[in-house]
């Protein structure tokens, strides 16, 4: 046998399966009531780590590029779902609600998600963990990921309606993972099963285990593969929670996987498998008139930018609203400061943290707790992740103890580098604000979760995610998304 196939074969995998909103005590709850007996394997034969920080917003686009990049958005410049670019003096939305994307041209928007998101927006600046690998000479697989970003060029199998834009010629490539499916616009597996467009396109839980069951199957995993399930979070969006009918779907789909092999203890046997969830989601209260926030009423003595108009001379904010958090940008900081609009949102106790830059500082004030706080990177105050900072005023407003030159975060996890990387994550005249869990921001063609649950924000129940794995006893440096690209790398070192 050739002596490089034989200690490739040697080597182990890592396969990590990003499940969206799943969290620690539903999961908990599931595993007890006997509904989820792949999970129950998995935690059974790992470790199980409940509280994992996603980065802020809590989005799937932000915390996917922080995951493959290690960095938080001031890096990797993925700022959240929906933001206002500067220089294109747009709006671009990456997937809210289709009456939005509608509004901002349709076409446009989905150049945006499918091409843009990761071959002009996602900082050139950052290697992601397929570019690192493949510099190293190791193949990578990326299945149903948002980001995925890679060296390597593969064709994007466009559906026919999208072919008759002329526009969309120079942009059906793009650079992935060595392996890469991407819905029905690229594929590993030859099967045309769960691909339609009424399956999503291929978005689908389904989809994405047929295509990590082929790797396995014929014996081709590369040394990462990265798979998301992303149905889970529209079943907690409008059940709250601590829904577990998403975890035992999910479960059947891995229950699926483990059956590739002789046994499911086979499975762990030349794999780490992590398995976690990508945010988690709040609670929204029943009564629509209380739980949504709407911002164009809140800020209505000012002129908001309406979507299908785009950016007129008359403009003065932008609404860049992420279900739970929301960007609030000012076009005209004469007739709009920033502290005006900061203030007229303090008097909403359904906002919890409201945070804008001036020169260096960010200034941090809510519509719950009295006071304001100030802080900015590089003092003498160190925090649990070993980052350092300067702070005046307040720490209740941000829920912070200070003890003996420590910070310690509780409500709001990781609470400073998380503002801050938001804060310097693109260029702009913007305010960030998150809301109380119970409640959710709207702007003009929002999605709504009524009785349901929401993420987006700062707060603990958006920002926590569990992650299970096998394999090994080593962990991450911290238990934050920006710690795993650096720990994987080590595994497969």
């Amino acid at each position: 046998m050739d002596q490089t196939v034989s200690t490739y074969a040697n080597q182990k995998r890592v396969i990590m399966l990003l499940i969206d909103s799943l969290m620690y005590p539903p999961l908990e709850k599931a595993v007890k009531e006997g509904a989820a007996p792949a999970f129950q394997f998995f935690m059974e034969n790992g470790k199980v780590f409940p509280n994992i920080v996603s980065p802020f917003p809590t989005m799937s686009v932000t915390v996917d590029s922080s995951l493959l990049t290690g960095t938080y958005a001031d890096i990797h410049k993925i700022p959240g779902l929906v933001w206002f670019h500067e220089e294109e003096k747009r709006l671009i939305n990456y997937g809210s609600h289709i009456r939005e994307l509608i509004k901002l041209g349709l076409i446009r928007s989905l150049k945006d998600v499918i091409y843009h998101l990761n071959n002009h927006h996602l900082s050139k600046e950052i290697k992601t963990i397929h570019e690192e690998m493949s510099l190293q000479g190791k193949a990578t697989a990326s299945i149903n990921a948002l980001v995925y970003r890679g060296n390597t060029e593969h064709d994007l199998q466009l559906p026919r309606l999208l072919t008759f834009f002329p526009s969309w010629n120079k942009e059906s490539k793009t650079n992935g993972s060595r392996l890469f499916t991407y819905g029905s616009f690229s594929r590993i597996s030859p099967f045309k099963r769960n691909g339609h467009f009424w399956q999503k396109f291929g978005f689908n839980d389904r989809f994405s285990a047929q295509e990590l069951k082929y790797l396995i199957e014929t014996n081709s995993l590369p040394s990462f593969t990265i798979v998301y399930f992303p149905d889970m979070d529209k079943t907690v969006h409008k059940n709250g929670p601590m829904d577990i009918k998403g975890i035992s779907k999910v479960d059947k789909q891995l229950q699926n996987i483990l059956d590739c092999y002789d046994s499911w203890e086979e499975a762990l046997k030349d794999h780490y498998w992590i398995i976690m969830g990508d945010n988690g989601q709040a609670p929204v209260g029943s009564d629509r008139n209380k739980a949504l926030i709407d911002l164009r009423k809140s800020l209505r003595s000012y002129q908001i930018m309406a979507l299908k108009d785009g950016v007129k001379d008359s403009d003065e904010v932008v609404l860049g609203v992420n279900e739970r958090m929301a960007f609030i940008y000012t076009l005209n900081p004469e007739r709009a400061p920033l502290p005006d609009i900061a203030q007229t949102l303090q008097k909403d106790d359904r906002i919890d943290v409201i945070a804008w830059m001036e020169k260096e500082s960010i200034h941090v004030i809510s519509g719950v707790r009295q006071g304001k706080l100030m802080f900015q990177p590089d003092g003498d105050l160190v925090d649990e992740y070993g980052q350092s900072w300067d702070l005046v005023g307040d720490a209740g407003v941000l829920n912070l103890t200070v003890k003996n030159h420590q910070i310690f975060y509780d409500e709001y996890p990781d609470a400073l580098a998380r503002l801050h990387s938001s804060l310097t994550s693109h260029r702009g005249n913007y305010l960030v604000a998150s809301a109380k869990p119970g409640f959710e921001f709207i702007g003009e063609g929002s999605p709504t979760h009524v009785g349901g649950a929401s993420h987006g924000g700062l707060h603990k129940q958006d920002s926590l995610v569990p992650m299970i794995v096998t394999g090994t006893d080593s962990s991450p440096k911290h238990l934050r998304i920006i710690d795993l690209k650096d720990w994987i790398l080590t595994l497969i070192d």
